[in-house]
């Protein structure tokens, strides 16, 4: 019966103890457990890399991901990637022009042609249209010539014709399709532009995705082409194709005598 009272005592202070520990863990509180949580966080009882992944593999420092608001204006403030001209995820090297072609998604969104971080042709700029989008170019100073769109459907080819027939040597051709860019072409049409540089041209059909760059003169195929058929297996459209994107960097031309 002498060893209740001291027996209750210990029980009492080994539960407060215990509640103690608990708090601490719970609330974080940085004081009699602290050594405990040292000892986990120490770099023995981090994680390591794994080896074998060569010498460019560095294993992530140990971090706390902010969770909740703070954690969405971590996502918010963290830096875009750089983009340059025409958004292009790096730049051109001197002596180079940078573009970005576009083409037409359906009947609904209009193409867009840029160049050197300028919108040639575009909806906001209300100079495209169904068919054919065209933007002649220097290719020596990268100067805008003219832009032009050609309805390929229900249009007159002729004005088309009249267009590219008497392109200068050197002068860059960017086209990006809208709709429908082949109905109305014909036999010289396909001859030109497979001049100019494109290598699918005399191919191209009804309802097609087209973007190309392409030049007069040029003794080779245009590197700057793509083109998705029209078909009802692969079509991401009812109708029509996906849109195409294209983006690079076009080797200015020397003036003449030089």
């Amino acid at each position: 019966m002498r060893l209740a009272g001291p027996l209750r005592v210990v029980v009492i202070i080994l539960t407060a103890g215990l509640t103690w520990i608990l708090v601490s863990l719970l609330l974080g509180t940085q004081s009699g457990f602290s050594r405990l949580q040292q000892l986990l966080s120490s770099p023995e009882n981090l994680p390591t890399a794994v080896s074998g992944w060569g010498s460019s593999a560095v294993p992530l420092q140990a971090s706390t991901a902010p969770s909740g608001r703070a954690g969405a204006r971590s996502r918010q403030n963290k830096p875009r990637p750089r983009r340059y001209k025409c958004g292009l995820p790096q730049p051109c090297p001197e002596q180079h022009l940078a573009f970005r072609l576009v083409s037409g998604a359906a009947n609904v969104i209009g193409p867009k042609i840029c160049l050197e971080d300028k919108m040639l042709m575009s909806s906001v700029k209300n100079n495209v249209g169904r068919g054919l989008n065209i933007a002649l170019v220097n290719g020596v100073n990268g100067d805008l010539i003219d832009v032009r769109f050609f309805d390929m459907w229900a249009g007159d080819v002729n004005e088309l014709l009249k267009f590219i027939r008497t392109l200068h040597e050197g002068t860059l051709v960017f086209v990006a399709s809208y709709d429908d860019p082949a109905t109305k072409m014909n036999e010289e049409t396909r001859r030109i532009f497979s001049e100019l540089g494109s290598s699918v041209a005399k191919e191209l059909g009804f309802r097609d995705s087209w973007v190309f760059v392409g030049a007069k003169g040029v003794q080779d195929k245009s590197p700057f082409e793509q083109h998705t058929k029209n078909s009802k297996s692969t079509n991401k459209y009812e109708g029509w194709p996906e849109a195409l994107e294209m983006e690079g960097c076009i080797p200015q031309r020397k003036a003449d005598g030089q």
